[in-house]
Order: structure tokens, then sequence, then C-alpha cells
């Protein structure tokens, strides 16, 4: 029984991470097709002598080639997460970024659970602190906990929800602070 848990919460979790990874994706194909058609549409301005047209157009390219290569980053922020998930702890702190933890865990809870349960939706509140930049951590250690914060909070609201508040809306705030007492 412990096992077929174990196997739901894997499944859940892997869910999450390829809907996770299909979102930045999605953006790097759609941006990449977008750029070939304003490349073509530059070839014809070159033609035709609009250079104005086609250093506008070269503009938007750069745009896009900007876009693609934020969510290609994502996505390889996503996977990487993943591998560090999934590895075991190597006791080594690392400097992270705790906001960017905590946002990639946020995330992978939610669409875990969604790809559980179609009817759940939450609203998500994040308000994270500038100030904390990145902490000498152990990553894989710091995000099974925020993963498991972050999991029962979304089973909390989801288990109020269902007890049959109609006007209840469940809404998870995540919040980060860098606490100016501890050094």
């Amino acid at each position: 029984m412990i096992q077929s848990e174990k196997m739901a919460s894997l499944g859940e979790l892997t869910a999450g991470i390829a809907h996770e990874i299909q979102n930045p994706l999605n953006f790097v194909n759609n941006f990449s097709e977008v750029s070939k058609e304003l490349l073509d549409e530059m070839k014809v301005a070159i033609e035709k002598g609009d250079t104005e047209e086609a250093k506008e157009i070269a503009s938007d390219v750069i745009q896009n080639l900007e876009k693609i290569n934020h969510h290609g980053k994502r996505a390889d922020s996503i996977v990487k997460g993943m591998l560090q998930h999934s590895s075991t702890s190597s006791g080594q702190k690392e400097l992270t970024d705790i906001n960017a933890l905590t946002d990639e865990y946020l995330r992978l809870a939610y669409h875990g659970l969604r790809a559980k349960d179609k009817n759940f939706n939450a609203t998500l509140k994040t308000e994270y602190s500038d100030a904390i930049g990145k902490a000498s951590i152990i990553p894989q250690d710091m995000g099974r906990v925020i993963l498991n914060l972050i999991t029962n909070a979304f089973y909390t609201v989801n288990e109020k929800k269902k007890s049959g508040d109609s006007k209840y809306e469940p809404i998870v705030s995540v919040r980060t602070i860098k606490d100016q007492t501890i050094s």
C-alpha cells in the first residue's frame, strides 16, 4: 500500500513536471514559427528595397528570439529541478535562489494536483521578497520541504472546497521574507 501511494505521488509529480515543461516549449515553438514567418516577410521587404520595413521586422525577430531564450531557460530550469529532486541529496550546500525554488515547486505541486483531479482549481498568490536573494542550502532537501508544505496547502483547500461550501474559493498564498534577526 505504501509503495502504491509512492507511485501515485510520483505520477502526480511527473504529470506536474510534464505540464510545466510543456508551457515553455509551447512558447518556444510558437515564437520560432512566428519568427520564421517574419523572416520570410523580411526577405520580401528587402527584395522590394523597403529597408524601414525590414528593420522593423528584424526588431520583432530579435524580441521573439529573446522570448525563445527566456522560455528555453525556463524549461532547462524545470528539468534541472526535476533531476535535483529525484537525485539523492549530496548533502552539499549550494547558493540557491529561494524565490525561484519556491515558485518552481509551487507550480509543480499545483499541476500535479490538477493532473490527479481535473476539478481542482485554486488561486495562487505569491509575494516573493527581492531581499532574499540566494541562500546557502541543500536544494534537494529544501525543495522537498517546500513541495510538502505546498502540497499540504493544496490538499487542505481542496478538501474544504469539497466539503460543500459553494461560496468558498480556494486560495494558496506563498510569501517569502528575509528575517533580519537571523544572520
